[in-house]
């Protein structure tokens, strides 16, 4: 059994990797109370905003009951993860179905989820895109114009150059057709008006949407936290749970 354990715990981690996720096995990880050991730690890393899943495989003959549910979501409050992902081949009884619902603990069996070609990972991180667009746009136009203009962030005046504005209103468009999930579709005018050079003119899929989106956000997160860092003494920075950063006067 415990070899089976082992197993099944190391073809999820090669499981979330094969999505392009960095995923450890056998982690111990410090929370604000005390330190736990979860089977799979998964992170995908960004300038400056690191996503953090931690996911328990349950290797068992029955499935999965309420408990290990509401272990795993004091577990992800007490570390502040993103998320909790608890994988079982054998199921869930119905209190962990309810335990587990309107939470940020997703149960499903690592089966269901390679036979899904990673979709609802996809899904799930391109949600996690949106909501660093916007900490991305409250960040941007809560610091001050002029360091925004001399950490390039925008063009001064009617110059041209890079704008995390327009950055942000292209991401947000391409989004939002995205989570009609009707694939292929155009990029609208204004949006390819906007585009960097060699953005495409449709996107085929999600994987497709994730590949020219993202390096958009992380360039302009750099970008924001290299002007955050700059901030003059008086202007601190609130970092909560979700990665918002806000600026306090």
């Amino acid at each position: 059994m415990g070899a089976d354990w082992q197993n099944y715990q190391e073809q999820a981690a090669a499981f979330f990797r094969s999505l392009g996720m960095d995923a450890k096995t056998d982690v111990t990880v410090q929370g604000i109370r005390t330190t736990h050991d979860v089977d799979v730690l998964v992170k995908s890393r960004h300038v400056g905003f690191d996503v953090t899943w931690i996911v328990e495989c349950k290797c068992w003959q029955n499935p999965v009951n309420k408990l290990h549910v509401l272990a795993l979501r004091e577990i992800v409050a007490d570390t502040g993860a993103d998320r909790g992902i608890l994988l079982s081949e054998r199921g869930f009884q119905i209190g962990a179905k309810e335990a587990a619902a309107l939470t940020n603990v997703h149960l499903q069996s690592l089966a269901e989820s390679e036979a899904a070609a990673s979709s609802e990972v996809i899904a799930m991180r391109l949600a996690e895109l949106n909501d660093r667009t916007q900490n991305c746009r409250f960040l941007y136009w809560d610091l001050p114009k002029s360091l925004r203009i001399q950490y390039n962030l925008r063009p001064d005046g009617g110059a041209s150059g890079y704008s995390g504005d327009v950055v942000i209103k292209l991401v947000e468009n391409t989004l939002l057709k995205a989570f009609r999930s009707v694939y292929p579709f155009e990029v609208d005018y204004l949006s390819r008006a906007i585009a960097p050079r060699n953005f495409p003119e449709a996107l085929s899929s999600p994987e497709h949407v994730l590949a020219y989106l993202e390096p958009l956000i992380v360039e302009l997160e750099g970008k924001l936290l290299t002007c955050v860092a700059a901030l003059p003494a008086g202007h601190l920075l609130r970092l909560n749970a979700s990665s918002d950063m806000q600026r306090i006067d």
